[in-house]
């Protein structure tokens, strides 16, 4: 194929990237946005299969059916509340496969006798940095959300120091690349080193920055596969990696936003629980009130606008379908029902869209939290399935609190408070909430599925 026509493909499959990330901004038009996407890239793959026959395509038919089987029993067999780790898990994926076909780059060049042109040197620097420390990083961020390591913050004295003196030592193995690139050593102690950094930035983060730390690695994963175009020469490897990394960066900076932190608090685990203010007994103490079904029935009975709160609970018991029906058989009876949806609610970036989506939940009917707060005193019953550090008062209330700051959805605003939840535990900020023990909230502990049951069942029965 000539470069001319090359090139012309790559920036037709870029243009559909371009306007497949634009459909995916909307629900409406999330489908066809995905289908651009998916056309794009098998029209990349195309060109560069006809453009660099390198290798023999019964090598790469054998690498299509094997990740094809692998994906496909991933997408049958994955529930949608392990979904956020399996995103850290691609997202390694992608910096892995920037660290090995940049060192296969270096090693090639080498056995060939040539040293790779300044361009090339810091791209392979780039590729083998960045895509360790996403490699490593998503590693950790999969074990911490799929509860293989400790969620909780992990601390220990002059980390940040340790931190700084590895990026350092990083920065100088990749200046090492640049000025002698023959010596594929130095490469592989960057990659070594890089790795070490990655699994030490994610593990002082605790679980409830998991949303932030996914979106980032989206973007690392981004950034390195960029560079890795750059390696290859392949221009259509350069703009999605770009896409990525610019899109993911953006997305950080608004879950950043959501929870009044700047991304290098994140980093280095600002979030992590502190040792003062009230502990659990002595913000519940004697004042924590239990309800039943029946009695959450009767108050919908009476209720004229309701707002449902979803959170990770929801996620882990796969309550949406049963809410959904819960928010039509209200609708029939002339109640006005909508759901608050909060940035960070569950373990990643518009975790609980998908699920409400996936039960058909009508878009217009989910409200963010800047749009619902205005008005949510006006909300006659707040139910809250699951959701925890995303609805405490104590990010208003307490400069001292390891959410202070935090915007929060104000439910304890509403004229009456309903919270499914198995037990009083804390959040993933470790910290408890005075929401469950205020006058105008009840507690229906149980399974978040089988507790939406029963109030429908009893409000079938009124």
């Amino acid at each position: 194929m000539t470069a001319l026509l090359i090139n012309a493909g790559y920036l037709v499959a870029a243009v559909l990237f371009i306007f497949g990330l634009k459909g995916l901004t909307h629900p409406r038009t999330a489908v066809r946005g995905n289908l651009l996407g998916s056309c794009g890239m098998l029209l990349a793959i195309v060109i560069t299969l006809a453009d660099r026959n390198i290798v023999g395509f019964e090598v790469i038919l054998i690498g299509i059916v094997i990740g094809a089987a692998i994906g496909a029993v991933l997408a049958v067999k994955i529930e949608m509340t392990a979904m956020p780790e399996l995103v850290a898990l691609f997202n390694g994926f992608g910096g892995i496969a920037s660290v090995l076909v940049a060192g296969a780059a270096l090693i090639e060049g080498t056995l060939n006798d040539g040293v790779p042109f300044m361009q090339v040197s810091v791209a392979i620097a780039a590729s083998g940095l960045i895509g360790a420390v996403t490699f490593w990083g998503s590693l950790v961020a999969f074990g911490k959300l799929r509860g293989l390591i400790n969620e909780n913050a992990v601390l220990f004295t002059g980390q940040q120091v340790i931190n700084a003196a590895l990026a350092i030592l990083a920065l100088a193995l990749s200046a090492g690349v640049l000025m002698d690139p023959a010596n594929i050593l130095l490469y592989w102690l960057l990659v070594a080193v890089a790795s070490l950094l990655g699994v030490l930035l994610v593990i002082p983060i605790g679980g409830a920055d998991m949303p932030v730390v996914v979106a980032l690695l989206n973007s690392y994963s981004g950034l390195a596969a960029a560079a890795t175009g750059f390696v290859l020469s392949n221009n259509v490897l350069i703009i999605t990696g770009s896409l990525v990394g610019a899109s993911g960066l953006i997305l950080t900076q608004i879950m950043c936003k959501a929870m009044n932190r700047s991304l290098t608090n994140v980093l280095f685990g600002v979030l992590a629980p502190t040792g003062g203010g009230a502990t659990a007994d002595e913000v519940y103490a004697g004042r924590v009130k239990a309800a039943s079904p029946e009695e959450v029935a009767l108050l919908f009975d009476a209720a004229r606008r309701v707002a449902i709160v979803p959170g990770y609970g929801m996620a882990v018991s796969q309550a949406q379908h049963p809410v959904a029906n819960l928010a039509s058989l209200l609708n029939e009876r002339g109640i006005e029902v909508e759901y608050a949806v909060h940035p960070v609610a569950g373990r990643m970036p518009g975790h609980m869209n998908v699920l409400l989506a996936e039960a058909d939940v009508p878009y217009e009917a989910l409200k963010d939290m800047d749009d619902i707060n205005p008005y949510i005193d006006q909300i006659d019953v707040a139910l809250i399935i699951g959701a925890n550090d995303v609805v405490n008062p104590l990010a208003r209330t307490d400069p001292a609190s390891a959410i202070a700051g935090m915007p929060i959805i104000d439910v304890d605003k509403a004229k009456t408070v309903v919270i499914i939840k198995r037990s009083l535990s804390p959040g993933f900020a470790g910290i408890p909430n005075p929401l469950f023990a205020l006058d105008n909230s009840l507690m229906l502990f149980g399974d978040g599925k089988k507790m939406v049951l029963d109030i429908i069942a009893a409000l079938k029965d009124t």
